[in-house]
């Protein structure tokens, strides 16, 4: 939903710096309208409600779910037995098809602004700001101190009998009880198994009469300590080893830990946490929309209820996004604005008192148009203005668009400070008809992007603007350094070129009507010398010609 040129401060130019190792990093402020922070089940499946709401939504993920050490979910509905990081890519396509952007990074810290926004600290320096914000942080577990446990945890150690009682049902099962909480799951387990032991490590707390009825029924309690669990040559687990020495058999073992919200990085704007009913944990209170005691600060997933599993953690995150969403259009409707959280990003870039631009047209753009003789020409996503400028100087006549009102002011204002004519649009390509019914003899994309939509309505805008016998000639950087990993401890990537559509795409959509579109040129080169920006080196250079017949 955004458009840029070569001259503005937009991420893609400025995210490959470190990676390439061409200058300073320099750090950015971003603008959304909803921040969620986690990018899990409950996190994607309310960045996807509120995409689909044509929300500016960036998702800040720094890798660690809860279920990492887990090899399949189970329970979910369509996708049992799945590996939680399959069904992650999936959701995360899924965000990106409508334009919602996945961070790879981590937020330090979240504080409330003087005009009612949310500033969020990332790591690198960056900041986002967001008018709501989703805490989908999860939580943590806090594993008994048990020599092994660890080791085992989401294998041969489990604690929910949803989640992994039919892989472990029919083996001997070592239950270890460390809190009053730890027998709740039991009656399933001994359902699932015969072979169960229930071993009492720390018995405070728990209910006697549920230990009668247990020992009734014929499973086996031990009143002991555990020392360690055992493995065994393959691995596995073997058995579980007692404080007297004493070693009990077991081809798994159940335990249940404690938890933890996370939810240190909303202390900033008076947000803690409360006990769990169980006494077992602390959790993140929300009211039946999912709002926090915060105006404006929202939170869905194990961070509000530890018993989530991933679908209904994906539920109750689909519903919180669609209250979020709900809170945004009244807010709007009261200030009778429809305002565009990508607008809003652009337009800060471009609000500042400094010049982004060098002043000089992208060296590619003066190659390929040099060739050209004058006419009609579309520049998408003006930015600062310099090509569109460059040419109306060479006899084009030139009407440049881009989202952001204050980055055409400026290109108005050098435009009549050099007396050059320039037809100026405010236009976000995910409009409908954003550049209008007229065809032009070159159609210009230069460093541009804008969010992808599922029937990919901006690209077919673009390639229906250039004219027969027109030329398309797009420009983008070469973005591969952005696939490299990234230490969130240190870094967040502060673009995801995954949500935008890129040259490859429209080189596809060209190749895929060979009898409209012929191909000259798409390769990859060095940059051209007299931009502004030196953060990459090379260009990917895509040049076409629309059919005359």
């Amino acid at each position: 939903m955004s458009e840029h040129s070569a001259h503005t401060p937009h991420p893609a130019p400025s995210e490959p710096a470190e990676q390439v190792g061409h200058g300073h990093h320099p750090t950015m402020e971003r603008h959304c309208d909803v921040a969620v922070i986690g990018g899990s089940a409950a996190g994607l499946a309310a960045a996807l409600q509120l995409s689909r709401q044509r929300r500016g939504v960036v998702v800040v993920d720094d890798g660690t779910p809860r279920n990492a050490p887990a090899a399949h979910m189970h329970g979910y509905l369509g996708h049992e037995g799945a590996a939680p990081g399959e069904l992650m890519e999936i959701g995360r396509a899924e965000v990106r098809s409508y334009g919602g952007e996945v961070l790879t990074g981590r937020v330090l810290g979240v504080h409330r602004r003087d005009d009612g926004r949310f500033r969020l600290d990332l790591t690198g320096g960056h900041t986002l700001v967001a008018r709501r914000v989703l805490a989908a942080t999860g939580l943590s577990d806090e594993l008994p101190a048990i020599d092994g446990l660890a080791e085992q945890w989401g294998r041969g150690a489990v604690h929910c009998p949803f989640c992994h009682g039919f892989e472990v049902r029919d083996q001997r099962l070592v239950q270890i009880v460390t809190h009053p909480l730890g027998l709740h799951p039991t009656p399933l387990f001994r359902h699932l198994t015969d072979r169960l032991t229930v071993i009492l490590h720390d018995p405070t707390g728990v209910d006697e009469t549920a230990v009668d009825a247990l020992a009734a029924s014929g499973v086996t309690v031990e009143r002991a300590e555990v020392r360690r669990v055992l493995t065994g040559a393959d691995g596995e687990v073997s058995g579980v080893e007692l404080g007297d020495g004493r070693v009990l058999e077991a081809d798994a073992v159940v335990v249940g830990s404690r938890f933890r919200a996370r939810a240190d990085v909303l202390t900033g704007v008076g947000l803690t946490t409360t006990a769990h009913p169980t006494g077992a944990g602390d959790v993140l209170a929300v009211d039946p929309r999912g709002e926090t005691s915060v105006p404006g600060i929202y939170a869905a997933g194990n961070v509000t209820d530890p018993s989530l599993q991933v679908l209904p953690s994906a539920a109750q995150g689909s519903q919180v996004g669609a209250m979020i969403a709900f809170s945004l259009a009244d807010e709007d409707l009261r200030a009778a604005v429809r305002r565009s959280g990508e607008e809003a990003d652009w337009d800060h870039r471009y609000g500042g008192p400094d010049r982004a631009w060098s002043g000089n047209p992208n060296g590619t753009l003066v190659h390929e148009a040099t060739a050209l003789a004058p006419g009609r020409a579309l520049d998408v996503g003006t930015g600062e203005g310099a090509d569109a400028l460059w040419l109306a100087e060479h006899g084009w006549k030139v009407t440049a668009t881009d989202i952001s009102g204050n980055a055409l002011d400026r290109v108005r204002a050098e435009a009549e400070h050099r007396g050059l004519a320039v037809t100026l649009v405010r236009s976000d390509a995910n409009d409908p008809a954003p550049f209008g019914t007229d065809t032009f003899d070159l159609v210009s994309l230069q460093y541009g992007s804008f969010k992808r939509t599922p029937d990919r309505r901006a690209l077919h805008s673009l390639l229906a603007a250039v004219a027969p016998g027109g030329t398309l000639l797009v420009v983008h950087h070469d973005l591969s350094p952005l696939r490299d990993p990234v230490d969130v401890a240190t870094e967040t990537r502060m673009y995801d070129p995954e949500a935008f559509v890129g040259v490859d795409e429209v080189a596809a959509a060209l190749a895929a009507d060979p009898g409209t579109w012929q191909v000259e040129t798409h390769d990859t080169r060095e940059r051209p010398a007299g931009a502004a920006s030196t953060h990459h080196v090379h260009d990917v250079v895509l040049r076409a010609t629309r059919r005359a017949g």
